[in-house]
């Protein structure tokens, strides 16, 4: 056994000896070794392909006898067509794009036996080390590969859209190029009319907002024979991976969506209304540039008259109060090929979902309407009457404000004497005790531009549901105390208590109280009544001495410009 072992690694040493010493074996054919293939292989090269490569040219001593990196560009040709030696025309038929070969030629399919001048000798066997980089051919079109397709398309782009896209740009090897992205900004052009190479006039084609696709072109369709003289080789195709971000048309105008009207719709707003609304504003890819929500503040402007850029004072006409819209307005409408700088970039599509809170006219009275009324109704309120009232009041939109029945106690006033907002005193003027109504107050007879801090937004309309409960009649206008019965002629003396001819503060207070009581006389309703006789006191202390005498003292009737006796 061992004898026969001994035996057997003799021969073994014994071939290896005569291989290693054997002269070489002639090359018949071809011989290709695949040094490395990439994982894909989209496509690979075919007789009449043209083809872009690299490659290192040695003789089998490892003598290098040309290069194309030594030149800094590739070796540009068609496949199959002669304009190659014979060897390296079939070599490369099969060859991916990355792929690497190392090909051995044997003489009779390079350059034979005449050789190739001063630089190939005559039976020379040729090896090459191959890296191809690019393949296409002369009847290939636009190749595009959509990997990303949104699930709402309303629209595609179309001969002369303007479109707003991101991209990065490759050769077919892989190498980068170009790309919007690392200018962060997008490329915006029209599509179809020739502003861009015509592969991507093609490719842009179809798309959708959102869309994101692989567009392959040949040369032909690129920066052809001479390339763009910079990063661009001649004769390379090109790779861009697009996403859209934007699409529109000059002739387009707004577009309105996702309508949601109230069922109760009584009026809609026109030209020269004011509005208060809520929006979120967008591009048309979905980035999000700005709110009134985060800012917790509606946004309020007349609507019609110019304050809002044009798209959106068109897009506000014709809505009620509670619709919700969506509002698409093109560029030329909007911020146009400027933008504003950081957030809305140029040529930007916009989108706006907006909620209308409230509008109303500065030609609009306060609105009026009976919800139910006693069927006696013999007095009705007037200025100067004392009236209790309960209300619920809320904006236009619903929102609560305030009610009189959360405290279980009425709202006291005076009608006419400035005690609450005007819009209210038309409201209430004219009422029954018993009466309800619903009052529709605008701003401007209500709180205005400033609103109420924490409680009413500036410019709101205001909504009142009103219940009167009682009322006590007022007094004429322009007296804060009359007599109901004939005037006594001796009031000065009954006033002068202590008959020194003068009039204290006091005995004129306690008189005029005495009168109130034992229902003689009547002051103003709803007033601290010690203020008003205070006020009559003084109107009658011409001189301001602090009291009156007999000379100073007159009643109402002989006199028009004082509002006591």
């Amino acid at each position: 056994m061992i004898q026969c072992m001994q035996l057997m690694l003799f021969l073994s040493v014994l071939v290896a000896f005569a291989a290693c010493n054997a002269p070489p074996v002639p090359l018949d054919d071809i011989f290709i070794e695949k040094t490395f293939v990439p994982e894909q292989c989209v496509r690979a090269v075919k007789v009449g392909d043209y083809v872009r490569y690299h490659y290192n040219g040695v003789f089998p001593d490892g003598k290098k006898f040309d290069s194309s990196y030594d030149r800094g560009s590739s070796y540009n040709v068609f496949v199959g067509k002669k304009q190659l030696i014979e060897g390296m025309d079939k070599a490369l038929v099969g060859m991916c794009v990355n792929e690497r070969r190392l090909v051995k030629i044997p003489p009779h399919l390079a350059y034979g036996s005449r050789g190739y001048g001063d630089i190939i000798p005559p039976d020379s066997i040729l090896h090459f080390d191959v890296l191809l980089l690019d393949v296409w051919n002369p009847e290939d079109g636009v190749q595009i590969n959509t990997y990303h397709t949104p699930s709402v398309c309303s629209r595609k782009v179309e001969v002369s859209d303007y479109v707003r896209y991101h991209y990065n740009g490759t050769l077919l090897d892989g190498t980068l190029f170009d790309s919007s992205h690392t200018r962060m900004r997008t490329y915006d052009t029209y599509v179809g009319i020739g502003w861009l190479i015509a592969g991507m006039d093609q490719g842009l084609l179809g798309m959708c907002v959102g869309e994101k696709r692989i567009i392959t072109m040949p040369p032909s369709l690129g920066y052809g024979e001479n390339g763009d003289g910079s990063d661009i080789p001649g004769q390379a195709s090109l790779v861009f991976d697009v996403v859209l971000l934007d699409l529109h048309n000059p002739r387009d105008g707004i577009t309105v969506t996702n309508q949601k009207v109230p069922e109760s719709c009584t009026r809609k707003t026109v030209t020269g209304d004011f509005v208060r609304y809520h929006y979120n504003g967008s591009l048309l890819d979905g980035t999000f540039f700005d709110s009134s929500y985060s800012r917790n503040r509606t946004y309020d402007t007349y609507v019609g008259r110019g304050y809002v850029i044009a798209g959106m004072d068109e897009g506000l006409i014709g809505v009620c109060v509670g619709e919700k819209r969506t509002i698409t307005i093109p560029p030329h409408l909007a911020y146009g090929e400027e933008g504003t700088g950081s957030k809305i970039p140029g040529s930007a599509v916009l989108v706006f979902d907006i909620h209308i809170i409230d509008f109303h006219n500065p030609s609009d009275s306060t609105e009026v309407a009976v919800t139910y009324k006693p069927e006696e109704c013999d007095k009705q309120t007037k200025k100067g009457d004392f009236i209790k009232y309960h209300y619920n009041a809320s904006l236009l939109d619903g929102t609560s404000i305030d009610s009189t029945y959360n405290y279980g106690k009425t709202y006291n006033i005076v009608l006419g004497a400035n005690q609450v907002v005007p819009g209210m005193e038309d409201g209430l003027m004219e009422m029954c005790v018993g009466e309800k109504r619903h009052l529709v107050i605008p701003p401007h007879l209500g709180y205005g531009e400033r609103g109420v801090t924490d409680e009413v937004p500036g410019s709101a309309v205001m909504v009142f549901d009103i219940e009167l409960v009682d009322m006590e009649e007022g007094l004429p206008e322009g007296y804060m105390f009359i007599w109901n019965d004939d005037v006594s002629p001796d009031l000065f003396a009954e006033m002068d208590m202590d008959e020194n001819k003068l009039v204290e503060p006091s005995e004129f207070t306690d008189y005029i109280m005495r009168q109130v009581n034992e229902g003689k006389g009547r002051l103003a309703p709803g007033f601290d009544p010690y203020r008003i006789i205070d006020n009559m006191f003084s109107n009658q202390d011409r001189n301001g001495d602090g009291k009156i005498t007999e000379a100073e003292f007159k009643l109402k009737a002989d006199e028009s410009t004082h509002d006591e006796l």
